[in-house]
């Protein structure tokens, strides 16, 4: 047995079988599925799972749920997602032995040295590598209900030496023979999906880019939704951009502000300068990771808390007035995007 990640859990990410089953006998009733964050965390978040991250990096991702993770020292989780570059910390922090790897970094802010230090250091290891287009094909595959993609992603790639679920056949379509790779659908075990909006059943509003995160909600075994609104089913019904339906969800967290320090479309920007501090000045030096978290998630309880320590009202209401600037895309001298851009103390 690999000490990193089971045979048992490769075999489950591609366990078509298996997940058909699984999703055929989920409830699908109309059952209030409201809970706390720690709630749906505990019940829904196992040791050992496939964890699937969501959003894109810190746009509309779940921050807040990756930090009650945290708090409830989850561990043995195997990560996936396109991108993933907050797997860097939970791989750090010990909660995530493996990953199924498409790309990390937040190369905006700098230079994220968590994931070399961790793979180098033998914390956690890469169980298969993707580009992000093969696998978010994985992904709607899965979406689908078909067991494979035929694409030429990957073709002429070393990333299919490091792939062991992607098959190579000649192509039976056509007279040429061509290539083709056959991008198996993946069946993570869990994510979190942070939505603009959601009713108590679990029926949810993207607004913006989707990313993955429509696929995923249909790929993944078990679903969490947490929202910055909780609206009536009818809110819900009347929108034509409804994204995810209630028979894949199986926890609503009730969950303002639940993307930060990352951002959320039309509600608020983001917290640039945690990024950076992060980036810049923690990632750097293996023994600052703890530290660093212990202050802004183990010494929080919850989002408030770390609202207050961003720097409360006065962060938010300026988080919201960039995040409207922004999507205006006009230029309005009555609203700046300078900042103090944190300095690396380190090379």
């Amino acid at each position: 047995m690999d000490q990193y990640v089971t045979e048992e859990q490769m075999q489950r990410l591609v366990d078509f079988k298996g997940a058909r089953e699984y999703h055929l006998n989920k409830k699908r009733d109309k059952a209030d599925k409201r809970m706390s964050l720690s709630e749906a965390i505990a019940q829904y978040v196992e040791d050992g799972d496939i964890f699937a991250e969501t959003g894109f990096a810190y746009v509309r991702a779940p921050l807040q749920a990756y930090f009650e993770m945290i708090r409830q020292k989850k561990k043995n989780l195997v990560g996936i997602g396109s991108p993933m570059s907050n797997c860097s910390y939970l791989m750090a922090l010990g909660l995530m032995k493996a990953i199924h790897l498409s790309y990390i970094g937040v190369e905006m802010r700098g230079n994220d040295k968590n994931f070399a230090r961790v793979i180098k250091s033998k914390q956690a290891k890469i169980a298969s590598i993707w580009s992000h287009g093969s696998m978010a094909l994985g992904f709607k595959a899965a979406q689908l209900g078909a067991p494979f993609i035929a694409s030429k992603q990957l073709l002429g790639s070393d990333m299919l030496k490091q792939n062991p679920y992607v098959k190579v056949i000649d192509s039976p379509v056509g007279k040429d023979k061509d290539p083709v790779c056959l991008i198996p659908a993946l069946f993570p075990d869990v994510c979190v999906i942070h939505v603009q909006k959601a009713d108590r059943y679990g029926n949810a509003i993207i607004d913006g880019p989707a990313i993955n995160d429509i696929a995923l909600a249909a790929a993944c075994r078990k679903v969490i939704l947490t929202a910055e609104r909780i609206v009536p089913e009818m809110a819900i019904r009347e929108n034509t951009s409804a994204s995810i339906p209630f028979w894949y969800v199986d926890a609503v967290v009730d969950m303002p502000y639940g993307a930060l320090p990352g951002c959320c479309p039309g509600h608020y920007y983001w917290a640039r300068e945690w990024w950076e501090w992060l980036v810049r000045n923690v990632t750097p030096r293996e023994e600052n990771i703890a530290a660093f978290f212990d202050y802004w998630v183990y010494s929080t309880k919850d989002q408030y808390d770390f609202i207050d320590k961003l720097g409360g009202i006065r962060f938010l209401d300026h988080a919201r007035e960039l995040m409207e600037a922004a999507e205006a895309n006009i230029d309005d001298s009555k609203v700046s995007f300078a900042y103090q851009e944190v300095i690396p103390k380190w090379d």
